[in-house]
């Protein structure tokens, strides 16, 4: 494929020798986390609750305490003037700990700024989207950590083939980055290849309109380093405005720029071949033989085409062997009469693409789908999509609402979800704990999980009361 290399910077220079974050348990503060750790930074931090996530971070190395009282704050860390701090936007304006930190004259960055300052000293191949971006940077960093070139890739889940969302290689000049359009953080990203695989309007919380959502994108078009690549998929409706000598592509499964052909499906496999602008490539089978996941493969291949640094054959190995980042179609439990399947699906479109996945794996069995609804605002902005969505299933057990940083909505609950879905079997509504029990009594084939909250928490006794039953 052509090569488009271009000079590297060094990542190293002026790094700080002490870094506290405060939300260290989110899941885009965790790979910076280890990030600073790799380059032997002090790292500390603070966050609401204790996690699996907050367990293995500090079993790495960062020191985290879980109060917001300033007192706790680790005396270096307040000692060092030079100290930086990093929050999220979902830490209150009244928190103490921040509070503190400012008012005594530190340096505080979000996520988002600190992610984007590292992207200007590396060739940054950056993943953009409503939905899609999590695997598909995340398959973009699997393939080159199983080639010669290597990366570094901060990534917005925890990938099952390494168990970590931050993969680390100090010797690569190229990195990939999730980039997350929430509270415009893209906007502080540099890449030298973007990616925009969806713009279905979302965090309407944050842009009010679909209009001023779409500026965000075409402003994130902008920052694309000259010289570099824009790759959109076909037929969004947003109207790119990329900079000087900035090559715009095109990719979908059925046609653009990239696109699949030659689709072969059977014995639980999916294999295509790629047609590119240089040629076609042919045989590249998926690891996660989902339907969506043929579009993923396509924008991740893609990228790395347009970087430069494609190897075909170490490239086809890798999307093999990918695993898919952990609540992306994951399975729980499978036997010939039963399967469980957990997804991250948060956004209607998302939702329905993977129910229709699922059905698509199991046309004669029945559907029942188990959804938590994520955030007041959006369940409210998109209650007829979500209940179109899940009317695709045969059975639905909706569960409240996840709040996340959100306050309640009057009159916005999960009920008025479902009192619009149209399936002609069972709707049930449930409390998070009472679900392992109605599923267990239920005469379900494939149940399918989803919801971006913690309704993954109850899969464990779940599919105990499964295991239980010997299905």
């Amino acid at each position: 494929m052509t090569d488009r290399t271009q000079t590297n910077t060094n990542t190293d220079h002026k790094l700080p020798e002490r870094i506290y974050f405060v939300g260290a348990g989110g899941i885009g503060m965790a790979a910076l986390e280890r990030f600073f750790l790799s380059k032997g930074c002090r790292v500390a931090g603070y966050d609401r609750t204790q996690t699996e996530l907050t367990a293995a971070l500090e079993s790495e190395g960062v020191e985290i305490t879980y109060s917001d009282d300033p007192e706790l704050i680790p005396d270096d860390i307040k000692a060092d003037k030079d100290t930086l701090v990093v929050f999220t936007p979902a830490v209150p304006s009244s928190h103490r700990g921040l509070t503190y930190l400012r008012e005594h004259g530190f340096t505080v960055m979000k996520r988002a700024q600190v992610l984007g300052l590292l992207t200007h000293h590396y060739r940054s191949l950056c993943f953009s989207g409503t939905h899609g971006k999590t695997t598909t940077s995340s398959m973009a960093a699997h393939i080159l950590h199983n080639s010669s070139c290597g990366c570094t890739a901060f990534l917005g889940g925890v990938l099952r083939n390494y168990g970590t969302n931050c993969i680390l290689d100090n010797g690569s000049e190229i990195c990939i980055v999730e980039a997350d359009e929430y509270d415009r953080s893209f906007h502080h990203l540099s890449p030298e290849v973007a990616v925009v695989t969806a713009t279905d309007p979302d965090h309407l919380d944050i842009y009010g309109t679909e209009d001023a959502y779409l500026e965000s994108f075409a402003h994130f078009t902008e920052l694309i380093k000259p010289d570099g690549a824009l790759i959109v998929h076909t037929g969004l409706k947003l109207k790119p405005r990329p900079g000087k000598n900035v090559r715009v592509l095109t990719y979908s499964r059925d046609n653009g720029d990239y696109h699949a052909t030659n689709i072969r499906r059977g014995n639980g496999t999916i294999v295509f071949d790629l047609v590119t602008p240089d040629g076609s490539i042919p045989d590249i089978e998926l690891g996660v033989p989902v339907e969506i996941n043929i579009e993923n493969a396509i924008a991740a291949i893609a990228a790395i085409d347009q970087a430069g640094k494609l190897d075909v054959e170490s490239m086809r190995s890798a999307m093999k062997t990918f695993e898919g980042p952990k609540r992306r179609f994951e399975f729980w439990y499978k036997t010939p009469s039963r399967a469980i399947i957990d997804d991250y699906a948060h956004h209607p479109d998302e939702l329905r693409a993977s129910i229709k996945s699922v059905k698509a794996l199991y046309p004669n069995r029945k559907l029942t789908v188990a959804f938590q609804p994520h955030l007041y605002s959006r369940t409210r902005d998109f209650a007829d999509q979500f209940a179109e969505a899940l009317s695709h299933a045969d059975e639905v057990v909706l569960l409240p609402i996840y709040p996340a940083r959100e306050e309640p909505i009057e009159g916005v609950d999960s009920s008025i979800i479902l009192e619009k879905i149209t399936i002609t079997e069972k709707k049930l509504l449930k409390s998070k704990k009472d679900l392992p029990k109605a599923i267990k009594s239920s005469n379900f084939e494939v149940l399918l999980t989803a919801g971006a909250g913690d309704i993954n928490l109850e899969l464990p006794e779940i599919v105990a009361g499964q295991a239980s039953q010997g299905h």
